[in-house]
């Protein structure tokens, strides 16, 4: 028999076996963590967790005790716990629509660094908001229902304006780190493209 008949029967054997269930069974697995299909789940959760905000904004206060503090901080609390809302559900609406750029990166060759880096910004996109929205409708409320307490501080109507610039800035210090990361790929994509010719 020769080499090339004997090659064939071993190829058709092997690729027999490889049909069977025994090593399909993990495709599916080795499909979601290759593709990149395993960052959406991320997206999902930062989505999940931003429609949760609310719920965990009672929970938390009825722990801390917000509710036995006075008809003030409670007032002040149901005020705020509104912005709350609206700051999880721009969240939400945030994350969610994010997850459509994994499709868009999952194809090219440098994978994980760019998701990354997606990922970072949008959680420093969402945090941003999330204390600017907040940040700025407790500080409303707060100088609105503690006027005569808040009055005595230096610079005690100004608090309004800390959140909605702290969180100007957190946006830009993760944009920039997000930004950082995809500076590497670029790099990537250049040098190899400059070798190819």
């Amino acid at each position: 028999m020769s080499d090339s008949g004997i090659g064939s029967k071993v190829t058709g054997a092997v690729s027999s076996v490889e049909n069977t269930v025994f090593f399909k069974f993990a495709k599916p697995y080795l499909d979601f963590i290759g593709k990149g299909t395993m960052f959406t789940i991320v997206y999902i959760i930062g989505a999940g967790a931003s429609i949760l905000m609310p719920i965990i904004a009672i929970v938390a206060a009825a722990v801390s005790g917000i509710f036995t503090a006075g008809a003030q901080a409670v007032i002040w609390f149901i005020f705020t716990w509104f912005f709350i809302a609206f700051a999880g559900w721009i969240g939400f609406q945030l994350w969610w629509d994010r997850k459509s750029q994994v499709t868009e990166v999952r194809d090219s060759e440098f994978v994980a660094t760019p998701i990354i880096a997606d990922i970072v910004r949008t959680f420093g996109e969402w945090l941003g908001t999330f204390m600017a929205i907040v940040g700025f409708g407790a500080g409303l409320f707060g100088l609105i229902i503690y006027f005569d307490l808040l009055s005595e501080l230096p610079g005690g109507p100004a608090l309004i304006i800390v959140g909605p610039i702290a969180g100007f800035f957190t946006i830009l210090f993760f944009r920039l780190a997000a930004e950082s990361l995809k500076i590497f790929v670029n790099i990537a994509n250049s040098v190899r493209d400059i070798a190819k010719k």
